[in-house]
C-alpha cells in the first residue's frame, strides 16, 4: 500500500505542470484563494466562466469589512463602496402595514453598499499586480484525473494542469457533483432569489432615508411575512440603498415555490407595491434585474471538502448563513484558508486528501464552522413553522399595535384581554405549544453553539 502511494505521488509529480493551483471561479471566494497564493510567489490560473468578473454573480449589496481586511489587506482603502450601512432595519410585512426594529449607529462602518461588478473588477486588478493569470470567459468541462488524483482542468479549448484545483465555481458546481463530493440538491435544499437595480436621483434617495450627502450614511432593510393570498412561503425581502441607485429584492425557498406554483417576480412585485416599500422607490427607473440559486444546506448536508488534489470552498461547498444574510465573507473567508491549504500542500509535496483535510482543520477553527454548526438544525426549524412566521404572526402584531396606537374610547384591558385570549381562539393549543418549543430550541443552539 506504500508502495503504491509513493508510486501515485511520484506519477503525478511528473506531470508539467503549467501553473501551481488553479482555481475555477472568479467570485470572492476563488479570488481570494488565488490571493492567497499568488502572495507567497506561486502561480495562478484562475479561471471564471462569465465575459467579465462579476456579471453573472449576485448578491443583496453589503460587504463586511473584517473580512475584505483580512484578505486584502491595505488594498482595502481603494475600496469603490457608495455608502457605509450603519442602520439596519427587519420589518414584519401585513397586508397593509408593518411592524419593524431599526439598529442605528453613526459611528459604525463595518458594512459597505458595492455593487457586485465594481467589486469583483476592483479585486481582479488587485490580484492581476500580484501575479494571478485570470482567463475569463473560460468554460471549465471536466477535471483531469491521473492516478486518482485530480491533476488539472479541461477547458472548451485547452488543458491546464495542476497539482491543486481549488472549486470556486458557485452553488451548482458540477465539478464537485462529478467527484461525487457532494449530493444532487434538492429545491429545499436552495434559495431562489432575484432582484432589481432601482435608479433615484441621489437627493431623492438621501431624502426618503435620511442619509447625509457625504455618503457616510446608508440603509439595509429586511422584510419577512406573506403577501395576501400566499401562504407557507418562506420568503425574505431585502433593500439597499447605494448613492444613487436602491438594490430591492427578495428570496424563497425553492421547494415552496414550486410547491404553490409561484414565480419568484410574483413576491418581487408584492414588495415593490407594498404600501411600506412603494413610496420609497416611486419615480425609480429599474436599470437592471437579475436571479440566483443561494444555498441553504448548512452544516448538516456540507459536502466532503477534500480530495485527492481538490479543494471545495465558498457556495460550491454550501458557506452560506441565511438567517443572519453572510455568504460573501463567508466565501472569501474559506477562500483564504483553501488557499493557506494549498501552500502547505505545495510545500511538502503532498496532495493527498488525507494532507489537504487541513483545510477542514482550519475551518473547524474559524467563524465559519463554528456558525454553521450553531445554525444547523434552526433554518430547518424556522421553515417548519414557516405558516407561524410568515402568515401568523406579522398580523397578530398589527392587531396588537393597533390596540396600543388607538384611542378607540374602549376598555384597554377589555382589548387586551380579547387580544391575548384570540391566540387559543385563533388556533389550537398544539399549535401555540410547537411555535414556542421552535423558539425554545433557537435559543438553546445559539446559547449552546461553538
Amino acid at each position: 500500500m506504500f508502495f503504491i502511494e509513493i508510486t501515485c505521488i511520484i506519477n503525478i509529480m511528473d506531470i508539467n505542470y503549467n501553473a501551481d493551483v488553479i482555481v475555477v471561479g472568479a467570485g470572492p471566494c476563488g479570488i481570494s484563494a488565488a490571493l492567497e497564493v499568488a502572495r507567497a510567489g506561486k502561480k495562478v490560473v484562475l479561471l471564471d466562466r462569465a465575459k467579465y468578473a462579476g456579471s453573472k454573480n449576485m448578491y443583496g449589496g453589503a460587504i463586511y469589512k473584517t473580512a475584505l481586511k483580512e484578505v486584502f489587506q491595505d488594498d482595502f482603502d481603494t475600496l469603490p463602496y457608495e455608502r457605509i450601512i450603519n442602520s439596519h432595519s427587519w420589518a414584519f410585512l401585513n397586508d397593509t402595514g408593518s411592524f419593524s426594529l431599526t439598529y442605528q449607529d453613526s459611528c459604525e462602518s463595518e458594512a459597505y453598499a458595492v455593487k457586485r461588478f465594481n467589486l469583483e473588477k476592483w479585486m481582479i486588478e488587485i490580484i492581476k499586480k500580484k501575479g494571478v493569470y485570470f482567463a475569463p470567459n473560460t468554460l471549465v468541462k471536466n477535471l483531469v484525473m491521473q492516478n486518482e488524483y485530480v491533476v488539472g482542468v479541461e477547458t472548451e479549448l485547452e488543458k491546464y494542469y495542476a497539482p491543486i484545483v481549488i472549486l470556486a465555481d458557485g452553488v451548482n458546481s458540477l465539478l464537485a457533483k462529478g467527484l461525487n463530493l457532494r449530493e444532487k440538491y434538492k429545491p429545499k435544499d436552495v434559495i431562489l432569489s432575484a432582484k432589481e437595480t432601482i435608479k433615484l436621483d441621489k437627493k431623492i434617495i438621501e431624502e426618503r432615508f435620511n442619509l447625509k450627502e457625504d455618503l457616510t450614511n446608508g440603509v439595509t432593510k429586511m422584510y419577512l411575512g406573506n403577501p395576501d393570498g400566499i401562504k407557507n412561503v418562506f420568503m425574505m425581502g431585502f433593500l439597499y440603498t447605494f448613492k444613487d441607485t436602491i438594490m430591492l429584492g427578495v428570496g424563497a425557498n425553492l421547494s415552496d415555490l414550486v410547491q404553490n406554483k409561484i414565480n419568484i417576480n410574483k413576491l418581487l412585485e408584492y414588495l415593490k407595491n407594498h404600501n411600506d416599500i412603494k413610496p420609497l422607490i416611486k419615480d425609480g427607473q429599474t436599470l437592471e434585474y437579475s436571479a440566483h440559486l443561494i444555498p441553504e444546506t448548512g452544516y448538516n448536508k456540507m459536502p466532503k471538502l477534500t480530495d485527492n488534489g481538490v479543494i471545495v470552498a465558498g457556495d460550491a461547498a454550501g458557506f452560506v448563513n441565511s438567517v443572519h444574510f453572510e455568504g460573501t465573507n463567508y466565501a472569501l473567508i474559506s477562500g483564504k484558508l483553501a488557499g493557506k491549504t494549498a501552500l502547505c500542500a505545495l510545500e511538502n509535496s503532498n496532495f493527498s486528501q488525507e494532507y489537504l483535510s487541513l483545510y477542514k482543520k482550519e475551518l473547524d477553527k474559524s467563524f465559519i464552522l463554528k456558525d454553521l454548526y450553531t445554525y444547523r438544525n434552526i433554518i430547518d426549524r424556522l421553515y417548519d413553522r414557516r405558516a407561524s412566521l410568515m402568515n401568523y404572526y406579522p398580523y397578530k402584531m398589527k392587531e396588537f399595535f393597533k390596540i396600543v396606537t388607538s384611542a378607540n374610547c374602549k376598555s384597554k384591558s377589555l382589548q387586551f384581554r380579547e387580544y391575548f385570549l384570540s391566540f387559543f381562539k385563533d388556533r389550537n393549543l398544539k399549535e401555540l405549544i410547537k411555535d414556542g418549543y421552535m423558539a425554545f430550541r433557537c435559543v438553546l443552539d445559539i446559547f449552546f453553539g461553538r
